[in-house]
């Protein structure tokens, strides 16, 4: 008697499970990651386009205040803020310290932040707004 077996392999893959895993990781890592957040003041004008991304935030006010990674320090520890900051970086060839000066700080307080992360082989930007005009 012959009889055929209907057992056939499906070839075919289901995308819709990985779509979904896809979706959830990327919600996931959206919402654990760290938004730059620099405070309203007035930065130096530039006609640059270039979006950098950015592990630490230096912030230097006229008034003297100094924010590394949102934490106020006075300017005795900053660099050791600083330095501490860039080896909590999990990839160090990547790093970047953005420095947000607003105008009018003199760049003998910016120097020393440059100089360290020139030190440690992170880059260093400096934080500008657009042109008016």
């Amino acid at each position: 008697m012959g009889l055929k077996r209907a057992n056939k392999a499906n070839a075919q893959f289901n995308m819709s499970s990985l779509t979904d895993i896809i979706f959830l990781l990327l919600i996931f890592f959206m919402l654990t990651s760290n938004f730059v957040q620099i405070r309203p003041f007035d930065l130096p004008e530039s006609d640059s386009q270039t979006v950098a991304p950015t592990n630490i935030v230096v912030e230097l006010e006229k008034s003297g205040a100094i924010r590394v990674n949102n934490i106020e320090v006075s300017e005795s520890v900053m660099l050791r803020a600083l330095g501490d900051a860039l080896e909590e970086v999990n990839d160090q060839a990547s790093a970047t310290v953005t420095i947000v000066a607003e105008t009018g700080v003199p760049f003998s307080r910016i120097t020393p932040v440059m100089n360290l992360a020139a030190q440690r082989r992170a880059r260093a930007i400096i934080a500008t707004q657009p042109r008016r005009g």
